[in-house]
């Protein structure tokens, strides 16, 4: 067993932590047989010592956290007037009471006019101070389009926030709000020495319950959920309800590693299972907030995708490390570096990419207008480049999204029977119909078989296919030129692109 040293009451709380739980059933058979007090004491003493540290955090940090409360911004009904007239001409009714006079007698008891402007949505989150001068975190989501934004503290003082600034990609914002003397800031942690199994306490107020303190421990890391544009979540099954959002996820040092964000439930309460942001990706955020108003974002111009099993078999690299690039765009850093699609990277500045995700977070923070080391595979050898970031573009929002339906793609396809696929020349009217922008070059999936390896694969028709292995194909001859050779046991690589962007998938039987 690994020694612990000793680093006051914060690591004896740890060891009861850990202690405690795991040996309850033991404790209890031990007191059936023996109930002496040497046998009962520790057990009560480890459970004590947990919960003062519970205390403890808890104390310290409910001076600091705020309850949020939002009035919506007024939704208009009509164009002029302040009601809208039901027998009148401007009423979708008034065609139908004018030509029909038993309508009229039908809704003679209700009103001849209706609000105009609908009620102003409320809504309730949490928050955390920051900055004693008046600065509070919170999501995005709690603040955006309010028209008014309340803060409660602690001891029952309201303020309203007079900046509010918010960054809906990672869904972090900040409220400044009039400031009283004696404001008590929560310490920011460390969320990358955060490690699966560790206590954590979340605070907030859910449906409405201010400074509710629950308890559980980090359940995985760096998770992606799709409700943000950029996630590396931290799960937890501290009890996380609606009105919690906002609030802090503290460790048992009483500082804060998360900002509770979100749940998976079926229920739309409580399931255990919650994330949070990490408090390492919300200070650098926030950080741009307090200082600009706005987050700049480096920026590679590429697609990228995780390297699965069986792409790492297709590119003869190894499994879970690295993203692969599978579309480069126009006139972007990575093509000004020669990136090309199928290159793995493998490291930015010197940092190790495991994954699409890990690959995000390690640009975004880049210095913009710098160049940087960039390390990759191409056709399974290590290359050597130079990247200058560029700027996240402030609308990054990709073309519409595909068109599914069979009726969408052009019939009459070239089969491709062992596949299971039909495809076609690509030209730039159908190219536009199907939701493509810019210049796309490929051929056009016609047809899908159901149950062939296309289909298992995830080919779909209205995929264009831009690449079969290295290859890339411009008509149907270039693609039956490349399939020859090719092997469906074996698997076949194909890069294909839909109105979202590109990826890598391997056809096999």
């Amino acid at each position: 067993m690994q020694s612990i040293r000793h680093k006051g009451p914060w690591a004896l709380a740890l060891i009861c932590a850990i202690g405690f739980s795991g040996g309850a059933a033991v404790i209890t058979q031990s007191l059936m047989a023996d109930k002496s007090a040497e046998v009962r004491v520790p057990a009560v003493h480890d459970a004590h010592d947990l919960s003062r540290v519970f205390r403890h955090v808890a104390r310290k940090a409910l001076p600091s956290i705020v309850s949020i409360e939002t009035v919506g911004k007024a939704v208009q009904l009509g164009r002029s007037s302040p009601e809208i007239d039901l027998f009148g001409e401007d009423s979708p009714f008034g065609e139908l009471f004018k030509n029909d006079p038993r309508f009229r007698e039908m809704f003679k008891n209700i009103p001849r006019s209706i609000p105009q402007q609908m009620p102003r949505s409320r809504g309730m989150g949490s928050g955390f101070i920051i900055d004693a001068d008046g600065i509070v975190l919170t999501n995005s989501h709690v603040v955006a389009d309010a028209e008014q934004v309340k803060i409660k503290l602690h001891d029952g003082r309201e303020f309203i926030g007079r900046d509010i600034r918010t960054d809906p990609r990672s869904d972090v914002a900040i409220v400044r709000f009039d400031a009283p003397e004696g404001l008590q800031p929560l310490e920011l942690g460390n969320s990358d020495t955060a490690e699966i199994g560790d206590w954590v306490l979340a605070v907030g107020s859910p449906f409405g319950l201010d400074l509710t303190v629950t308890a559980g421990i980090i359940s995985a890391k760096s998770r992606g959920v799709g409700i943000n544009e950029r996630e590396d979540f931290l799960q937890t099954d501290a009890a996380i309800n609606p009105g919690n959002s906002g609030g802090p996820l503290l460790d048992l040092e009483g500082k804060v590693i998360g900002i509770n964000t979100a749940i998976s439930s079926r229920s739309g309460g409580y399931d255990g299972v919650g994330f949070a942001i990490p408090i390492n990706m919300v200070h650098w955020v926030s950080r741009q907030l307090i200082e600009s108003g706005t987050v700049r974002r480096g920026y590679l111009g590429v697609g990228i995708q995780r390297v699965s099993h069986e792409l790492a078999q297709q590119f003869n690299v190894p499994f879970g490390k690295g993203a692969i690039v599978t579309q480069v765009l126009p006139k972007s850093p990575a093509s000004v570096a020669r990136l090309e699609p199928g290159d793995l990277i493998v490291k930015l500045n010197g940092r190790d990419v495991v994954d699409p995700r890990d690959l995000q977070g390690i640009v975004e923070q880049l210095e913009i207008g710098k160049e940087y080391p960039l390390e990759i595979v191409r056709n399974g050898k290590p290359m050597q480049l130079k990247i200058k970031i560029g700027e996240l573009p402030t609308d990054t929002t990709v073309a519409a999204a595909e068109k599914e339906e069979e009726s969408s793609a052009p019939k009459d396809p070239n089969t491709f029977e062992e596949l299971g696929i039909g495809v076609q020349d690509l030209t730039e009217e159908m190219a536009q119909k199907l939701g493509y922008e810019g210049s796309v070059s490929g051929v056009l999936v016609s047809s899908v078989r159901d149950g062939s390896p296309a289909a298992t694969a995830g080919l779909r028709t209205g995929m264009v296919i831009e690449k079969v292995g290295t290859t890339a194909v411009t008509s149907t001859e270039e693609f039956a030129a490349a399939l020859k050779g090719q092997s469906v046991e074996k698997g076949i690589l194909v890069l294909v692109r839909t109105p979202r962007g590109s990826q890598f998938l391997v056809l096999k039987k």
